[in-house]
């Protein structure tokens, strides 16, 4: 019984001791990170829009007399030619109705013709006293009413004449023609009963609102000069579709309204496309971008290289002790696949891009070489320097494609 009670005593004795004779644990090394200079680039920001094509002009075809269709001239969704014939209107009793006004003129005429004999009569017959003053001047009021019947019958010949030509509904514009909305034998009533409409399709207007900041932005800038630019095309617009990874359709500005909407504090906007072979339709939705600022050197960086504390933008750097240093920086938008630095970096300085998961600011480090590559094949990236942008042209890929209602209708 002793001899187990001095075992049971003497175990955890050694257990102590041996435990005080033991090595404190190491630190850990420190990380690894991986450094490397901003890539160098000529930058010009472009600001983003949403909005939608529209019709340079837009036609709803009413007829101009009222009266029964006999026939339809044109087929659903096809490119039609200014005065192409749409629709035709019975035009017999507008036929009628210009017989009817040309007898009146030849009534007028026979009237004028003897209101003049009688005139002249009169003015003989006056070189002997045989006609009183008065008499002459009825007869002298006789005729001027008859020059004024035999105009007004004129007149009327040509109303009659227009309502004839009216009853010819023709396309007043070059556009593309959308479906009819009435059969033969339906009875139009003159400016009531819509035929059909057309659309002019080349070029395209694209239409949006910018803010009253963006507004302000671009008159500041183009007060200083700073928009102006050889490189690009005055105003130059370039807009993507919604199925588009890039912006591929190019134009120019050409509107820009006189007033600010004071509802929503916008201003409305179109730029002009070529669109010659008709793939862009009106109300298609399209994101377009606008320059937004001057060229200016910036610094491009990965995306992932910039932490956020809160409302900053932070990049690490590793100082002379071989510690890591926070550094704030004003990003910019995506170039090439990487992300603009405006401001916070100088072009020999050396930046984290590779193991910030752990890093704390005043962390040593061990630090390796590494290199910041283009991404041309991003999706979400942008040109530092796009070529000049054709204001009449879109681009090839997009001329490829066929107008799909045209070409299907034909």
């Amino acid at each position: 019984m002793r001899y187990f009670l001095s075992a049971s005593v003497a175990l955890p004795l050694i257990a102590v001791l041996a435990a005080c004779g033991a090595k404190p644990p190491q630190a850990p090394p420190p990380p690894t990170v991986t450094l490397a200079t901003p890539l160098a680039r000529d930058v010009t920001d472009w600001d983003d829009y949403v909005g939608r094509f529209e019709a340079v002009e837009d036609v709803q075809v009413l007829p101009r007399v009222s009266g029964q269709i006999t026939q339809i001239g044109f087929r659903a969704g096809v490119e039609v030619s200014k005065g192409h014939l749409l629709f035709q209107i019975d035009p017999r009793p507008y036929r009628a109705q210009l017989e009817q006004a040309r007898a009146q003129v030849v009534r007028a005429q026979a009237a004028q013709a003897n209101a003049r004999t009688e005139l002249k009569r009169a003015e003989e017959l006056r070189k002997f006293q045989a006609v009183s003053q008065e008499e002459y001047e009825t007869k002298l009021a006789t005729l001027r009413s008859a020059d004024a019947d035999v105009t007004a019958a004129r007149a009327a010949v040509q109303a009659r004449a227009l309502d004839v030509e009216f009853t010819s509904v023709r396309s007043p514009i070059t556009g593309r023609v959308s479906d009819k909305r009435v059969a033969i034998g339906d009875y139009v009533t003159s400016g009531q009963t819509l035929l059909t409409t057309v659309v002019t399709v080349n070029p395209i207007w694209f239409s949006f609102e910018g803010a009253e900041s963006l507004y302000l932005k671009y008159i500041r800038q183009a007060a200083k000069g700073e928009r102006a630019s050889s490189r690009y095309a005055a105003n130059p617009v370039e807009v993507q579709l919604a199925d588009e990874s890039g912006y591929k359709w190019r134009g120019r500005m050409i509107f820009v309204d006189n007033a600010i909407d004071t509802n929503s504090g916008t201003i409305r906007a179109h730029a002009e496309i070529q669109n010659p072979n008709g793939f862009l339709v009106p109300g298609m939705f399209g994101r377009a971008r606008l320059l937004g600022s001057g060229t200016y050197r910036a610094m491009l960086v990965p995306d992932e290289a910039i932490l956020t504390d809160q409302t900053r933008k932070l990049v690490y750097l590793v100082g002379k002790d071989g510690k890591t240093v926070p550094r704030p920086v004003e990003t910019g938008p995506m170039v090439e696949g990487l992300r603009v630095v405006r401001s916070g970096l100088k072009p020999n300085e050396q930046i984290v891009i590779d193991g910030l998961a752990r890093l704390q600011p005043g962390m040593p480090v061990k630090t390796r070489k590494g290199t910041i590559a283009p991404r041309a094949d991003a999706q979400d990236s942008r040109p530092a320097a796009p070529p000049a942008p054709n204001a009449a042209q879109p681009s090839q890929a997009s001329q490829d494609k066929k107008a799909p209602a045209s070409g299907a209708a034909r």
